[in-house]
């Protein structure tokens, strides 16, 4: 079925590239696909784009334009640890009120492609935690916790918006957001925080290795393994 009419050309190419990549599950796009899900011709999507590789990067920076957009709204509250949990919150948000756009964003990226707003994205997630290290509240530099803290972000992200809503345990974001926070933190912090403790960076990759297994093969695990690995990593959190 077409898109609705009466949006411009432009606009429908980007939401049928968009829909397509979504629900492509890794295997190529065709023009021909997008242009007939769009209900323009092959010529217009070369006026506006150039070729589909054009169309692909202009769906991926609208995403990214909007995501960061979000990120650039927020207020920070003075406590570096507590606002990077609320940044880790929000993009949790993100993603899942926009399954599509971030399945593009963050799912369908190319290899050695890295777009430069996903950059954009660790860079503002950085200044956070430069703030945490000048606090002494870290133990690695922040550029690498910021990358560290975004990837597991992606993942769980991912892994919860290719869930039916109702399935989604949302126990597993928090967790492995205490886990990864808990990995880069400095001893002190980890003395202070209201959070729960304990996590090791065996947690954190576990519960990363889940992520991407669930994402590529939602299959993969039941819900009642699910709920016994999630067991399982309580268990290490609580004697690592």
């Amino acid at each position: 079925m077409n898109f609705d009419g009466q949006l411009p050309a432009k606009a429908r190419l980007l939401k049928a590239a968009a829909e397509l990549l979504a629900h492509s599950a890794g295997e190529p796009v065709s023009t021909r696909a997008i242009t007939e899900l769009a209900g323009v011709s092959a010529p217009t999507l070369y006026h506006h784009f150039g070729d589909k590789e054009g169309l692909f990067n202009a769906v991926i920076d609208e995403g990214f334009k909007e995501y960061v957009a979000g990120e650039r709204n927020f207020v920070p509250t003075g406590k570096p640890l507590a606002d990077v949990r609320q940044i880790w919150d929000n993009h949790l948000r993100f993603g899942l009120e926009n399954p599509q756009l971030y399945s593009v964003m963050f799912g369908n990226i190319r290899p050695e492609s890295r777009p430069a707003r996903v950059a954009e994205a660790e860079g503002f997630m950085e200044e956070m935690l430069e703030k945490a290290a000048a606090a002494g509240q870290l133990r690695v530099p922040p550029r690498e916790a910021a990358r560290s803290i975004l990837a597991a972000n992606v993942g769980v992200t991912l892994m919860l918006t290719a869930e039916p809503a109702a399935e989604r345990n949302f126990e597993l974001s928090v967790m492995t957001r205490e886990a990864v926070i808990s990995a880069v933190s400095s001893a002190a912090e980890l003395a202070t925080a209201e959070t729960p403790v304990g996590a090791s960076s065996v947690v954190v990759a576990a519960i990363a290795l889940n992520a991407a297994l669930e994402f590529s093969h939602p299959a993969q695990l039941s819900g009642t393994e699910l709920k016994l690995f999630l067991e399982w990593l309580h268990r290490i959190a609580q004697t690592a």
